[in-house]
């Protein structure tokens, strides 16, 4: 007989400590998060900008400027091929992002892990096209700052997708994320959370005024609250030196290492999520999506989401350590014979003869 655990018979006693209903982001909520995410940029390559030769010259050329080799030849060559015909290859960009997003969607709404794995599939393929031949690597090869973007938001998407990979359906047949609590995921954060804490310190980013200017930069374009903003920050920080970035890469690389190790993660993912927040206001003016010339959120949301996949995965660590788990000292002991206890039997049944 199974005896019940002592998590179990607190809660039958009704021990408040232990409730019954604990609040958490299950993965078909963060898949859904992703599958939005895929819509919103499905729906901003549908803008009127996109289908103009700007967003070739600003977006595509602009992007194999100062890039390697392997990387410049090959997006100028798909900047050609995209100009000659700007409708026509625009429209299968974004409708290539809606099926994407639509895809996940389904898959997590009928609950169809193959659905699932064919979206997600789809979106890593997309994905490593985009950061290669439209992203330039996201700017890592030339010095980019994550403030301003890299190491690439489509790089996180890629990231976010294979945590959110669905396994076997379980008993209660709904579509798993085993990856979720894995030591592959937090590895993952810890690379991309230190790798940007290097890019914050590369000379680029350590210049007098250089976080002054990115933010001028980003209020370009944008409606009048947020450009007020955003200049009222720059300005602020125009005489800031590079102690400013490199107390930001400071708290990236104690971000990266406190949640890889589980050190307070849940108050270290917490910070992430504030810290992203910011970047994707401040940084990066909300992706530019208020100017109509935005091809995607940016990497903000994407570090949000990534944040709240390692909170899902820490919940998802504790329930599985604690799956059928029994005290030894709530365990039934067997009750050993006593000496002697068969010669006292039969003596007992000569007595009786």
């Amino acid at each position: 007989m199974r005896t019940r655990s002592s998590a179990e018979a607190r809660q039958a006693a009704g021990d408040p400590a232990e409730p019954r209903h604990r609040p958490k982001v299950s993965p078909a909520h963060l898949r859904i998060a992703l599958g939005v995410i895929w819509l919103l940029d499905g729906a901003l390559q549908f803008q009127p900008y996109m289908f103009t030769r700007s967003f070739v010259n600003d977006v595509l050329v602009a992007s194999a400027q100062g890039n390697s080799g392997f990387v410049s030849r090959p997006t100028l060559l798909i900047a050609h091929f995209v100009a000659s015909n700007i409708v026509a290859w625009n429209a299968l960009f974004a409708t290539i992002q809606v099926a994407i997003g639509a895809g996940i969607l389904a898959g997590v709404l009928s609950r169809r892990a193959w659905l699932l794995r064919v979206a997600l599939a789809g979106s890593f393929l997309w994905s490593v096209l985009v950061w290669w031949l439209s992203e330039g690597l996201g700017g890592v090869l030339t010095g980019a700052s994550p403030l301003s973007g890299a190491p690439g938001a489509v790089l996180l998407y890629m990231v976010v997708g294979i945590l959110l990979w669905p396994g076997p359906r379980d008993e209660r047949d709904e579509v798993p994320a085993p990856y979720l609590g894995s030591i592959a995921a937090r590895v993952m954060w810890l690379v991309l959370w230190a790798f940007s804490a290097f890019l914050l310190l590369e000379p680029q980013n350590q210049s007098r005024g250089a976080l002054s200017s990115l933010i001028s930069q980003a209020a370009t374009g944008e409606p009048g609250f947020v450009h007020s903003l955003l200049a009222g920050v720059a300005g602020s920080l125009k005489a800031a030196g590079p102690w400013v970035d490199s107390l930001l890469a400071l708290l990236m690389v104690i971000i990266a290492y406190c949640v890889a190790l589980r050190y307070h993660p849940r108050m270290f993912l917490t910070i992430s999520i504030v810290l992203g927040t910011a970047i994707w206001v401040l940084g990066q003016a909300f992706g530019g999506i208020l100017t109509g010339q935005g091809t995607d959120p940016n990497s903000g949301p994407l570090w949000v989401l990534f944040a709240c996949c390692m909170w899902s995965g820490l919940a998802t660590t504790t329930i599985a350590s604690r799956v059928d788990q029994r005290e030894p000292w709530l365990e039934p002991v067997p009750s050993a014979p006593a000496a002697g206890g068969v010669e006292a039997v039969e003596a007992l049944g000569a007595c009786a003869t």
